[in-house]
């Protein structure tokens, strides 16, 4: 599982950067605990006792793409206002708890969850999981602080999104892939979607989604299992569950023809090209060939030592950079990807040309030995201190566990990926790399207009001198 994004997503990046090495491949990655409260919430812990420090996160399963027709940007929208007031505290004094405590804190909305996060000290855990619980349930949503924050989430749109040139080209490609599935729709929402946006929606989310029986506790750091469920019974396990609509979505159909989106804007630095392609993710469609994806993004476009980078970039050179990722933690369908950036004064069609020459190379001879046991060395070795990072594993968790995976899913990651053929590589890029399933984008420099001749000056003859009037005979003379 990797994190190429993006993005881009969370749980197979961060397995790569925080699994064991290769040869340790069938021991356990994180060994967490884990026990439900009664009113469904699941407790995830991760013990780390190299520091005093904890985690403390709170994962709902909602995001961008469980918002209602005609609301995008809800989710997000709702991230903003969980800082405000509750009926106990005032507008933004969560925030300034945590920071007199010594702590950190942050949210994010992804189109699968939305979550809730404070580093502290250990002896802090209590009072982080006080406040969280508390704006669980307690939010007030004041008409005061709701309107304002719309304003605050419509410049960060127009800084992130519009001003952008990359951004918009992702967004409207996003748009032209997914037909009917919501993944089409942006994060933070349309403008002028955004902009209609109101109290009622905003309380009407919180209330269906925002409760404990959608929600996931993750700790990771200096605590025990003992000192942590009493806490979270004492806190979380007294808000009643209430019961929860099943999550449908829209189901993408069959893609029948290749698309293409070219942006040229002004504010471009440099022009790029990527291709992506529908594919399963660990949780939809032809699940079993997540692993196998995982490590053709690895083998084709992970780094400097990929085939994209090695023949485009270094061979080649026709290419500053190109590389590829999968995306394998999406709740649905999922996508595949290749991407370039030309050297100056190279055509984008000279990389298109390259990157489909490699595909066709791969899709005809498949991978060697050697790449695939090299990419598997790669993906458990290249980061494995990160370990010791007490976000890296909460993230992970996180992520697998509100996109339907489950912690056996991630701990046997390892060795699902060890047991991969290079086989099973080839017959997963044959079912992935289809022309018909795929979008180009091409972003371009404005191209600047040759600026209009100027007409010759018209030449300005001197005038000529008056003919001298001949002199008047005077009268009598002869």
């Amino acid at each position: 599982m990797s994190l190429r994004v993006r993005l881009t997503g969370v749980i197979a990046a961060a397995l790569l950067a925080a699994c064991l090495p290769f040869a340790a491949a069938h021991a356990k990655i994180f060994d967490p605990k884990t026990f439900t409260l009664d009113n469904g919430m699941q407790v995830v812990l991760i013990e780390n006792h190299r520091s005093p420090i904890v985690v403390h996160m709170v994962w709902y399963k909602v995001g961008a793409a469980d918002e209602p027709w005609g609301k995008s940007g809800i989710a997000h929208y709702l991230e903003h206002l969980m800082f405000k007031s509750t009926t106990t505290m005032k507008s933004g004094e969560f925030t300034r708890i945590i920071a007199r405590n010594g702590g950190q804190e942050n949210a994010f909305t992804s189109w699968d969850y939305t979550g809730y996060f404070q580093r502290v000290a250990a002896d802090r855990l209590e009072l982080m999981m006080k406040h969280e619980a508390d704006r669980m349930v307690n939010l007030t949503l004041d008409e005061k602080e709701v309107l304002p924050e719309r304003d605050v989430i419509l410049e960060e749109r127009r800084s992130r999104i519009d001003n952008r040139p990359g951004s918009l080209l992702g967004e409207t490609a996003r748009a032209a892939f997914w037909e009917n599935h919501p993944y089409g729709i942006p994060i933070i929402g349309w403008a002028h979607e955004i902009a209609e946006l109101t109290r009622e929606d905003a309380l009407d989310f919180y209330k269906k989604y925002y409760n404990p029986a959608n929600a996931i506790l993750i700790v990771a750091g200096d605590v025990t299992l003992d000192k942590l469920k009493p806490l979270a019974e004492k806190y979380y396990g007294v808000i009643p569950g209430t019961p929860l609509p099943k999550r449908v979505r829209p189901k993408e159909p069959p893609h029948h023809a290749p698309r293409r989106v070219t942006l040229r804007d002004a504010r471009a630095g440099q022009p790029s090209w990527s291709k992506q392609y529908l594919a399963p993710s660990y949780s939809t469609g032809k699940k079993e060939y997540a692993y196998a994806l995982d490590l053709l993004a690895e083998i084709l476009g992970g780094g400097s030592t990929s085939r994209l980078y090695r023949k485009l970039a270094v061979e080649q050179k026709i290419a500053a950079n190109a590389g590829g990722w999968y995306g394998g933690d999406a709740y649905d369908l999922t996508t595949f990807g290749v991407w370039g950036i030309p050297r100056p004064g190279v055509k984008i069609e000279a990389i298109e040309k390259a990157i489909q020459v490699e595909i066709d190379l791969l899709l005809k001879d498949g991978i060697t030995p050697e790449e695939l046991q090299n990419a598997k060395d790669r993906m458990m070795a290249s980061t494995i201190y990160s370990r010791d990072s007490l976000e890296t594993g909460a993230r992970i968790f996180g992520s697998a566990l509100t996109s339907g995976l489950t912690i056996e899913d991630v701990e046997s990651w390892p060795e699902k990926i060890s047991a991969v053929t290079a086989a099973q590589v080839l017959e997963a890029a044959r079912h992935v790399l289809v022309e018909k399933n795929s979008v180009v984008s091409i972003l371009l420099p404005e191209e600047k207009k040759p600026a209009p001749k100027k007409a010759a000056p018209k030449k300005t003859e001197a005038p000529k001198k008056p003919a001298a009037t001949p002199a008047k005979k005077k009268e009598g003379a002869q």
